[in-house]
């Protein structure tokens, strides 16, 4: 019997790779997403790759109905909660809508989890609870900082609601992954990242530039104390993102302890600056970039890129493919889409 993993958000784009990830590895994931960020056609790639239709609910977490309909109608063993908005700039515009579905919708998941004695958690967290660090690579205990945006407080405040609930004495078992900069494609480009209107990440950016959907990429700021002057990230591809959740919820089933919570780090260990993803982009593509140089933009960390051990001790997992690797399938994939449109 395979078990049934909720993914809230699940057609998005890291929920519908850890989708593919969960069926490889035997479980059965039953998607619950509103498509407000996310486009129907993401279900079919589904089928495509794995042969099978995903079980997929319509409607939003801030309706305890259709929870209450989707715990009753089936067991589930576990619950992988995307569902979030997660725009920086847009959140700082509409902060009141961000809180209302970041923090509200996790409250509802964890009530419905409750009545439902539902006990596994994984919560999707971000690097952004690290703010500017002061030391790298950042540890799991390198302290918050104030967030500098409504988005990347919601994910402190998330953390913050399972810390709380699991010192309630309620039985849940939960780790928030926080994740650096996921990029990348399923190497099947059957699904990717599909940004609706203009791309707040540097990758979609790229790929639609050079596909000239766009006619220049703006690099923030060249005068940072990084090698080329530009931006550090830790990027990490979508695939390898996809296979910490599915070791995180194995590692929640095998978990002994009938009530906690953790947080860990997902990254590859190491920074590469934006001028650097660039190059790499350039070099397996063979496409040159239409890119120039323009002043810094507002609220960007100057660098920061994951501490790795603990992921790699507690989850038996490390990261496979390389920057390279996820640049040649962020490209297929753009390909494909523009092949569609």
């Amino acid at each position: 019997m395979h078990k049934n993993i909720l993914v809230t958000g699940g057609a998005g784009y890291i929920g519908s790779h850890v989708s593919v990830r969960l069926h490889e590895e035997g479980y059965n994931p039953i998607i619950l997403d509103n498509f407000s960020n996310s486009e129907k056609s993401v279900l079919a790639g589904l089928k495509n790759i794995t042969g099978k239709d995903f079980k997929c609910y319509e409607g939003d977490i801030l309706d305890p109905s259709i929870l209450t309909k989707i715990f009753s109608e089936n067991e589930i063993e576990g619950v992988i909660h995307f569902a979030a908005k997660k725009a920086v700039g847009e959140s700082v515009e509409k902060p009141l809508e961000y809180y209302k579905n970041n923090v509200s919708g996790l409250v509802t998941v964890l009530e419905a989890m409750s009545q439902y004695g539902c006990e596994n958690l994984v919560f999707s967290s971000s690097c952004t609870v690290y703010g500017q660090p002061d030391e790298l690579p950042v540890t799991e205990q390198s302290p918050k900082k104030p967030a500098n945006s409504p988005y990347g407080n919601t994910k402190q405040i998330g953390e913050e609601i399972i810390e709380d609930t699991v010192k309630s004495g309620a039985m849940l078992k939960s780790i928030a992954l926080r994740y650096f900069n996921p990029i990348g494609a399923h190497s099947s480009s059957e699904i990717g990242e599909l940004p609706l209107g203009v791309p707040n990440n540097l990758v979609p950016f790229i790929t639609q530039t050079a596909a000239g959907l766009r006619d220049k990429l703006t690099v923030f700021g060249s005068d940072y104390d990084t090698p080329d002057g530009t931006c550090i990230r830790d990027y990490i591809h979508v695939m390898d993102l996809a296979d910490a959740h599915v070791q995180t919820i194995k590692y929640l089933e095998n978990h002994t302890e009938s009530s906690f919570f953790d947080v860990i780090n997902i990254g590859t260990g190491r920074g590469n600056t934006v001028l650097e993803a660039i190059h790499s982009f350039e070099k397996v593509t063979g496409q040159n970039l239409n890119y120039e140089i323009g002043p810094r933009r507002a609220g960007d960390v100057e660098k920061v890129y994951a501490q790795v051990d603990k992921s790699e001790k507690l989850l038996n997992w490390k990261t496979k493919y390389s920057l390279e690797d996820s640049m040649r399938d962020s490209w297929n994939w753009q390909m494909r889409l523009s092949r569609k449109s």
